[in-house]
Parts: C-alpha cells; structure tokens; sequence
C-alpha cells in the first residue's frame, strides 16, 4: 500500500463532511476593526464569538461546518472573520482581547474580555457551551 493513500483518504474525509453540512448559523461579517469595539460592548449583555476562519485550510472548513451546524447563534452574536482577506483584523483581535492568534480559532468574549479561546480540532461546540455556561 503506497504511503500516500492515507492522506488520500484523509481529503476524502474532510470533503464529505463539510459537503454534508447545512448552514444554520447566522454569521457576522467581521470585515472592520472598528467592529471590535462595538463587539467589546456587546460583550456585556451578551456573550459574542468570534470564528477567525482560514479558506485555505482544511481543518478551518471542517470547524466552520461544525459550527455551521449548531445553534450556537442563539447564545452568542456570532462574527465570522475570512482570515485570508483580513489579516490586520486578526492582529488586531490578539492585542485587543489578549489571545495568541491561531487559525482556525474560537475566541469568547464577555464583559469586554475573552474568556475562552480554542484552535484546531480542539473547535468543539459542546466545550463553547460549557465555557459559557461556566460564567453565568
């Protein structure tokens, strides 16, 4: 068996798991840094989430579909940040809210701070919620 059919298959993997998503979230263009003052206010009566997403990354899409499929706009004002296209956000993000950039993150703010962020496959919606669930 040739070394690379395992990645073959990997590939295969992650491209029917994000066809297979429907997107249900309620997405947030985040395409301004003047945005995040507005989301650091909003922190204080609801929690936000912000998803830095990477299109040339494959574990970015599949993150995005999990977050796609879930009902996690009903707890949180969610942005979504093209990371490619945004970079001077993305930094902006890490200085104003104190968190290391990743890509794909998940980053939680509430009363003007972040209080949760997770990369990669850590994306899980089940641990969001417990996070929020644990500042209330």
């Amino acid at each position: 068996m040739p070394q690379e059919e395992p990645v073959v298959l990997l590939q295969i993997l992650i491209i029917t798991e994000v066809e297979d998503n429907i997107q249900t979230m309620n997405w947030i263009n985040l395409d301004s840094i003047t945005l995040l003052d507005k989301i650091a206010q909003q922190s204080f009566s609801k929690a936000q989430l912000l998803f830095k997403h990477s299109t040339r990354c494959s574990i970015s899409t599949v993150a995005k579909g999990r977050l796609d499929n879930s009902n996690l706009d009903s707890d949180f004002d969610c942005y979504y940040l093209d990371l490619i296209a945004h970079r001077d956000i993305s930094a902006a993000i890490a200085e104003k809210f104190s968190v290391h950039h990743e890509s794909p993150q998940v980053i939680l703010i509430k009363n003007g701070a972040c209080f949760y962020d997770e990369s990669h496959n850590g994306i899980r919606v089940d641990e969001i919620l417990e996070a929020l669930a644990e500042t209330n």
